[in-house]
């Protein structure tokens, strides 16, 4: 003889397993949406390779550079370098700076899209400062730099096709809490 769930066991139920199935979408959404974004170069994320291509094509591209810090950044963050214009496929080498203006050791990381966003599928960095974290010891000045092409595909894509100026753009972001780092600073040596 099998038992019949009351009704308000089975809603209770439904309502655990939508409540269940809900927090593992939210739980998923953020790694899928990063390899997705980091798969189609989809909101300007750009790619990561191993080496420039062999083909440079005969058009040049106008790289410009963009730096920002987070609101809670005691950093002064900027590029070395305004623009740059290279060929389709020729590899480029740019440097930002960064300066920790507090007086406790920072460590942070870089948040970075292309624009227009069409182009992230094929702006590729072979090294970035943005692959890690950088930790800047008070008042410690670092030039950091960013080893990328854009891959020549470009110019055989409908929608990406026209693109011949590019925007690179860095935020730094605080990773340890102002609070941790104020904890962890030696007595006397606090903002």
């Amino acid at each position: 003889m099998t038992r019949r769930m009351s009704p308000e066991t089975r809603t209770v139920t439904v309502l655990v397993g939508v409540v269940v199935t809900m927090g593992a979408l939210a739980w998923a959404a953020v790694p899928f949406y990063d390899w997705f974004c980091r798969v189609t170069g989809f909101g300007g994320t750009t790619q990561v390779a191993e080496s420039a291509p062999d083909q440079v094509l005969d058009e040049v591209v106008r790289v410009r550079f963009d730096a920002n810090v987070d609101k809670d950044m005691e950093w002064t963050f900027r590029p070395m370098q305004t623009s740059m214009e290279l060929k389709i496929g020729e590899p480029g080498l740019a440097f930002y700076e960064a300066v920790n203006n507090s007086d406790v050791a920072i460590t942070g990381t870089a948040s970075y899209n292309v624009a227009p966003e069409v182009s992230g599928y094929y702006f590729d960095k072979i090294e970035c400062f943005c692959f890690t974290e950088q930790t800047l010891q008070p008042g410690e000045r670092i030039e950091m730099p960013v080893s990328f092409f854009v891959d020549p595909d470009l110019v055989k894509d409908r929608d990406a096709g026209w693109v011949r100026d590019i925007t690179l753009s860095y935020t730094f972001h605080r990773t340890q809490p102002k609070q941790a780092a104020l904890d962890a600073a030696p007595a006397g040596n606090v903002n």
